[in-house]
């Protein structure tokens, strides 16, 4: 047997080895939310590896795009910063009509930084403002965030369950419901590869008979039911340091309005590069 089959046959048995992997794990389902999590948390690394980490930067390019309700593209900065249950999540663009998102969380108060020259929220940036679980649970930004929930049930104690597999985009997926311990209206599921159990998907969606004003400090009485959903879909992951992190994270925001207005953003975040452990200044999670 030449070189050449010899390296075809080894690549065929490695192949054939995670197929076989695969297929094991898809016939041993998760029995509950606990068992889900804990798979999902080994995905990321071994217990004493994620012990290990304190902080940690994610950071790369962003593009926003405007797919319904208007068009435009504009290319920006993005940045993660996190620390424990802290963290600030800013996409910076350079355009003054629209100069991006910053969220802020102290690990007590949050954050929502304006985002116009006219002192006025975006609807992603007041949405988030309303529905302030997204950062103050430590759910955006997924695995990114060390401030992520399912790394620390004990201390954040949401209710989970495991709704079982769903179709999404042709694919299966776990569905994980999210329930923060303190009541909101925000519905919430995390989305994980049956697979390897990495965390790919997660999806917040809210509706209201009191519509979000763009500009608005609260939800605006009188108006009709408005629906709205945010999307963050997480891929092409990477190990560093030990751990596995997804280095894309795609972010959508939609909000259907009942006077028939439809909108529609996209903001890619592509090629993030992470860095964990670093000396990160205190003054990243100032609350004004």
């Amino acid at each position: 047997m030449n070189k050449n089959a010899i390296i075809a046959a080894l690549v065929l048995v490695v192949c054939s080895a995670f197929v076989l992997v695969g297929k094991a794990r898809a016939a041993n389902p998760p029995a509950n939310a606990d068992e889900l999590v804990a798979r999902h948390l080994d995905s990321i690394a071994s217990s004493t590896v994620r012990a290990g980490f304190k902080t940690r930067v994610a950071q790369g390019p962003v593009r926003f795009t405007i797919l319904v309700g208007g068009t435009g593209v504009v290319d920006g900065k993005a940045v993660l910063v996190s620390s424990g249950e802290k963290l600030q999540f800013m996409m910076k663009l350079p355009n003054n009509l629209y100069r991006g998102e910053q969220f802020i969380f102290d690990g007590k108060k949050d954050e929502v930084a304006f985002s116009g020259a006219q002192q006025t929220r975006s609807a992603f940036g007041n949405f988030v403002f309303v529905q302030d679980a997204v950062i103050r649970e430590g759910l955006l930004g997924g695995v990114f965030s060390t401030a992520w929930p399912l790394l620390n049930l004990e201390e954040r104690k949401p209710k989970l369950s495991l709704d079982g597999l769903k179709k999404i985009d042709g694919q299966d997926f776990y569905d994980l419901r999210y329930h923060p311990h303190k009541n909101t209206d925000l519905e919430v599921h995390l989305y994980f590869d049956p697979q390897t159990y990495r965390h790919v998907e997660t999806v917040y969606s809210y509706s209201v008979s009191e519509g979000l004003t763009l500009g608005g400090e609260k939800a605006t009485a009188g108006q009709l039911p408005n629906r709205y959903r945010l999307t963050e879909k997480f891929s092409d992951f990477k190990t560093v340091d030990g751990v596995t992190l997804p280095t894309r994270d795609d972010i959508q925001f939609s909000q259907e309005l009942q006077n028939g207005k439809t909108t529609l953003w996209d903001w890619d975040l592509k090629g993030l590069e992470v860095s964990n452990n670093m000396t990160v200044d205190p003054r990243n999670f100032e609350v004004k």
